[in-house]
């Protein structure tokens, strides 16, 4: 039985590297502003767990994206499928990804693809190239997180 999952990623700014991922995948960043009306009306949680970001209130410090393909829970906005969960965290990045991420571009695609993730904040670090056996760029979202363009 598959099960459900979602990759939590530590972040500074929650919301903006929703925002980032979400363009770049081509997700959608979830609304969980019904669900936080009725914890707020229920008195489940107060006005400082809230922030709002682009018009709509969101949980302070969280915000997630979703594959606008799978289900999702319609009353809180929740997906149940492939999901990517930013948390804001107090420390910073320390050292190398140990998990990352490969987004890939459509064959001959990948000087387009590194073109539009430039253009959404991301930033070049090297160039792989192996032949027959893969060609791809390592780059760094706007907080730093390393990932594959391929």
């Amino acid at each position: 039985m598959a099960l459900n999952w979602k990759l939590v990623i530590d972040t500074a700014d929650a919301p903006a590297l929703a925002d980032f991922w979400a363009a770049a995948l081509g997700y959608e960043v979830e609304d969980p502003s019904a669900l936080i009306e009725r914890l707020l009306a229920a008195g489940h949680i107060g006005e400082e767990a809230v922030a709002e970001h682009h018009g709509r209130r969101t949980f302070r410090g969280f915000a997630a994206i979703r594959h606008p393909e799978d289900p999702f829970d319609e009353t809180s906005g929740i997906g149940r499928g492939r999901r990517l969960l930013f948390q804001d965290v107090p420390e910073g990045r320390t050292g190398k990804n140990r998990l990352h991420i490969d987004v890939h571009a459509d064959a001959g695609g990948l000087d387009t693809l590194v073109a539009r993730l430039e253009g959404l904040g991301a930033t070049r670090v090297r160039e792989v190239n192996k032949g027959p056996a893969g060609h791809w760029w390592v780059m760094r979202d706007p907080e730093g997180n390393e990932f594959c363009a391929a």
